[in-house]
């Protein structure tokens, strides 16, 4: 049961002063948190979303509490329009306690340092198919990125691209991020290619589990068709199939990321030589495009058990919003937090209550992706295929800005790229 906001002055976190801040989250886009946290003078704020109480909070300590799976839960902390695009009904966001710990060691297991290692080799062989493919075309690099990756992310599950339809896979798969924040038709349309793709989905699992289809023995794919919950019962092929789609769907929304890595070595032209020779550059480079751009602007959980923090009483089934990129952006923690400086690595290790671009906490354990380090090596391997002689691409002008108003956001122009 949902308690009702603490009465005036009974909490040490302000209020935001407005009655609702769902259209301003709209509005302000990443934005949103700062504004508030700077005009407030704190790093928490209490105020409403559609209704619903929730606290919002930035910074190193904000991020350990909400990382603390025995306090907070992702359990219908977010809406259903974005819930039923992003995870869906009976997938490992929406189960708590054994269940999800198991499942989550699933997705763990797959997406470990081999696997991330495996999806990074096959989205280098599909940039090297895709280069000859659109040679002398001017196409936006973020559509290239979105094939791209669907492409390596069949093959990495254990399927052949070419048995699949890619542009609409990809496309549905884009979609579902792209359209999560957005409410009315767009939602509506999103959600109903995302059917047609759980459908697909649920046939592969069926023919694989009947031998009809042979997933490679260790592929993601026959793992899914496998899949066995915390009891041993096997989850029906449509839990599989939405579990499968877990796995496409994160791979092809870091083509955000790859973007963002291009738009970066455009800014920062004298990155470009030290990025292809110097795999540490290029970490430091990779980590500083996740903190610097955009990505998820904020992560929800569910209180789980009541606990006190600044002064302010969390109850079970309350919501708290943690904002990724105020944290990532924080000046407490972050010198000079708005310009891009890949070479802050040198001196300051990732810290995981810091460093948030994907979730805070630990990734078993925590609320943090589970598939960080596969869009680390993603990234990586993008970057070592952009930066080599002769270059994969030349920009021609175009608008370069990213407006944080925009969720999710992306350059104006999408970043055309004339591929040589």
């Amino acid at each position: 049961m949902e308690h009702t906001d603490d009465a005036a002055g009974a909490s040490g976190i302000p209020p935001s002063g407005s009655a609702d801040d769902a259209i301003a989250l709209l509005r302000d886009g990443y934005a949103y948190g700062t504004r508030r946290f700077r005009r407030l003078g704190t790093d928490a704020f209490r105020t409403r979303l559609l209704g619903r109480p929730t606290v919002v909070m930035r910074g190193r300590e904000a991020s350990s509490v909400f990382g603390d799976h025995r306090r907070m839960s992702r359990s219908g902390a977010i809406p259903r329009s974005v819930m039923h695009l992003l995870q869906d009904e009976g997938s490992v966001q929406s189960l708590e306690g054994p269940a999800h710990h198991h499942r989550k060691a699933v997705f763990l297991h797959l997406l470990d340092d081999d696997g991330a290692a495996r999806l990074a080799d096959a989205s280098r062989s599909a940039w090297e198919a895709a280069a000859q493919r659109a040679s002398g075309r001017t196409i936006s690099l973020y559509d290239l990125a979105v094939d791209v990756l669907t492409r390596a992310a069949l093959d990495w599950i254990g399927l052949h691209p070419d048995a699949t339809d890619v542009d609409r896979l990809g496309g549905a798969l884009a979609e579902m991020v792209d359209a999560a924040p957005a409410l009315g038709p767009r939602n509506w349309g999103a959600r109903l290619r995302r059917r047609r793709v759980e459908r697909w989905a649920a046939s592969l699992v069926r023919d694989a589990r009947a031998g009809t289809l042979r997933a490679p023995a260790g592929s993601p794919l026959a793992a899914m068709a496998e899949l066995r919950d915390h009891d041993g019962t096997q989850p029906s092929p449509e839990v599989a199939a939405v579990e499968l789609i877990n796995l496409l769907r994160p791979i092809v929304a870091v083509a955000r990321y790859l973007l963002f890595a291009a738009h970066a070595l455009e800014r920062h032209p004298e990155w470009v030589d030290r990025v292809q020779s110097d795999p540490e550059a290029r970490g430091r480079f990779v980590q500083e495009v996740r903190r610097f751009y955009p990505f998820f602007p904020v992560a929800a959980g569910t209180v789980e058990v009541p606990f006190s923090w600044r002064g302010h009483r969390f109850q079970p089934g309350s919501r708290v919003i943690l904002d990724l990129y105020a944290t990532n952006h924080h000046p407490s923690s972050w010198t000079d937090p708005d310009r891009f400086d890949p070479d802050r690595f040198l001196t300051w290790l990732p810290d995981p209550d810091t460093l948030v671009p994907q979730g805070a906490g630990d990734a078993a354990s925590g609320h943090r992706c589970p598939g960080e380090g596969a869009t680390i090596a993603l990234i990586d391997r993008f970057l070592t295929v952009a930066s080599a002689e002769p270059r994969l691409y030349i920009v021609p002008p175009q608008d370069l800005r990213i407006s944080l108003r925009r969720l999710p956001a992306l350059p104006e122009d999408r970043l055309l790229v004339t591929l040589r």
